[in-house]
């Protein structure tokens, strides 16, 4: 009997021990995970609170200088009450920034073959097309636009003065069929 006492309690005393070593475990796993999740939490702040390397930017080319002498500088009211605001930038000539809420961009002003002014993002995430009648940013990685419809100043003006020439360019040929009208109504009446 007492072999039979002293196995049963060696076997308790064994699952006691199994069990005991199972949550030892598993609460170091646990602790483990939560310190890895901890150092993961305190470098994520620690890459939050560093700057992100600044690209290297070229110096501008001619071409270059000559594309953002062409840039509608200011802001820009675009679709959904949302806004650009577009500056020359203070440290790179010939670059601009560009500012959509938060968001802050370095471009590269490019002239394309059909007169667009394209703004082209330095780090290659986004790009302005500037035309003469609105603009658009968008996001060449996602293939979204980000914002569309957006109008400067400038092209406020551009868009005024072609809507003036067309209504000029309407009243002109009006004008002249009706001097030709008259023109022609007095040889007609004209006695033979």
């Amino acid at each position: 009997m007492m072999l039979a006492f002293s196995s049963r309690h060696a076997l308790r005393a064994l699952v006691v021990a199994l069990a005991s070593l199972a949550l030892a475990g598993t609460a170091s796993a646990q602790a483990t995970s939560k310190s890895s999740r901890s150092t993961k939490s305190a470098s994520k702040s620690t890459k939050k609170a560093a700057p992100p390397p600044e690209t290297p930017v070229p110096d501008a080319d001619p071409e270059q200088v000559k594309a953002a002498e062409l840039v509608y500088y200011g802001k820009y009211d675009c679709e959904f009450n949302q806004s650009l605001d577009v500056a020359q930038d203070a440290k790179h000539p010939a670059y601009v920034e560009l500012k959509s809420g938060k968001s802050k961009w370095l471009m590269k002003p490019v002239l394309s073959s059909t007169g667009a002014i394209r703004l082209e993002d330095v780090k290659g995430e986004t790009l302005m097309v500037q035309i003469s009648v609105k603009s658009m940013l968008l996001n060449v990685k996602t293939a979204k636009r980000i914002v569309d419809d957006c109008v400067s100043t400038r092209q406020r003006e551009l868009i005024e003065e072609a809507r003036l020439a067309k209504v000029a360019e309407a009243a002109t040929p009006a004008a002249s069929g009706a001097d030709a009208t008259s023109a022609a109504s007095p040889a007609a009446s004209t006695p033979r």
